[in-house]
């Protein structure tokens, strides 16, 4: 894995990792953003948008699994949780999401 140079917060780095949950299917619903936002500071989440909007899968990928080993945030039940909370939100688990859901799981275990 390369080295990444972000220094996120900790509710950044759930922001990414929702907002990139959240174009696991290619479209961000308005019910999934919604979602998010009710889950941080609201001033964060253009920041962390934009950031996203800039990246491509793999660079994601190499902030998410860099910054998960930065903030010792392995294990985390919770935010799995909150993952499937998001990919249930519109009431399908499709394939795409389903896929992303066992990757991250397997990254934050």
């Amino acid at each position: 894995m390369k080295k990444t140079n972000i220094h996120w917060t900790k509710e950044e780095l759930k922001i990414y990792i929702l907002i990139y949950c959240a174009n696991a299917d290619f479209s961000e619903s308005k019910i999934e953003i919604d979602y998010i936002k009710s889950k941080m500071q609201p001033n964060n989440f253009e920041k962390i948008h934009n950031e996203f909007e800039n990246d491509n899968d793999y660079q994601s990928i190499q902030k998410i699994q860099s910054s998960i080993i930065e903030h010792h945030y392995e294990n985390n039940e919770s935010l799995l949780k909150e993952i499937m909370e998001l990919f249930l939100i519109d009431d399908r688990f499709d394939v795409l999401e389903q896929n992303l859901y066992m990757g991250l799981k397997h990254i934050l275990k």
